[in-house]
């Protein structure tokens, strides 16, 4: 029978996160001393050195306690597994669960699963944010998020994916362009016209390549980091665009109109995908969220939209 306990485990992976016992013991809202004395007596259970005392300079982990806080984050995850499981008596899912989403992604995904969340599993603390892939992936390695709903492009390994539905790269266009009406547009016919450039990584690099692979140069006049400003000025007849995401209504955040053409050739189908870090295990809550997203997602794409999800 283990003799150390979960105090002593969430005292030590606490120290681990501050860099010194005085820092944890601030987080904690503890003396330092309960502190020192709790990381002391995991050190004498276990036998081993865990941290390297230095004053004025903080602790740095043994190798051996830097194995030990992988394995006793994992184990302090699940254990407040099992006390929400058990205190809803396997009835209901409870419990905290953040989700992050690809900020031009979000305004079409995020509603269905926080009104799916509400509705279903109202014991469920969701938490969403919106951001850029690079800042979601970060958050998703360093625990702050369980998970996030990304684009295909560009992302490291080390992830974990179920995909949700693809897309293609369009041409936004001005209503009243002169291939508004086309069946479809070749990016050669739109080379010496002005693109306003949405510059959200891994947006931008995705059209560099959408370009390259034409064999187009594109004459960038505008560059952007919101998408809703780059279909705005779009609109006003400042440029075209290429983008993935389409919203289920034609018209910018003014009222005026935008047509969407299909690239032709096509360019190459990207994949909406919900990740994780690989090797970590999903709590019942993420579980539930991935099954309905990967069931449901799809009619948020307006090429397949149906009825509300329930």
């Amino acid at each position: 029978m283990a003799e150390y306990t979960l105090r002593q485990l969430t005292y030590f992976v606490a120290v681990a996160d501050a860099g010194s016992i005085a820092g944890a013991a601030a987080r904690l809202r503890i003396t330092p001393t309960a502190v020192a004395a709790s990381l002391s007596g995991l050190e004498r259970v276990l036998r081993t050195q865990l941290v390297v005392r230095r004053k004025a300079h903080g602790i740095t982990l043994t190798p051996t306690g830097v194995y030990l806080r992988e394995r006793a984050e994992a184990l302090l995850r699940d254990a407040e597994e099992l006390r929400l499981a058990a205190s809803s008596g396997g009835a209901g899912l409870s419990g905290p669960l953040a989700v992050g989403c690809y900020a031009t992604v979000s305004p079409t995904i995020l509603p269905l699963l926080v009104q799916w969340t509400a509705e279903h599993h109202p014991d469920v603390e969701l938490e969403v944010v919106a951001r850029g892939q690079h800042d979601l992936v970060q958050m998703l390695f360093s625990g702050a998020l369980d998970l996030a709903v990304v684009y295909d492009m560009g992302l490291p390994d080390g992830l974990q994916s179920v995909l949700l539905y693809t897309v293609r790269p369009y041409v936004l266009l001005p209503a009243d362009h002169r291939c508004a009406g086309a069946g479809a547009v070749a990016l050669a016919d739109l080379a010496d016209e002005p693109l306003i450039l949405l510059d959200l990584p891994p947006a931008a690099q995705h059209t560099a390549r959408v370009f390259a692979e034409a064999g187009v140069v594109p004459r960038v006049t505008q560059r952007t980091t919101d998408f809703e400003l780059t279909r705005s000025l779009v609109a006003r007849g400042l440029g075209y665009s290429v983008v993935v995401q389409r919203p289920a209504v034609d018209r910018s955040y003014e009222g005026l109109p935008l047509a969407t053409v299909p690239i032709t050739p096509p360019a190459g189908e990207v994949g909406v995908l919900v990740v994780w870090p690989r090797g970590v295990s999903l709590t019942d809550r993420a579980q539930a969220l991935v099954g309905f997203a990967a069931e449901h997602a799809h009619s948020t794409d307006v090429r397949y939209r149906a009825s509300p999800a329930q």
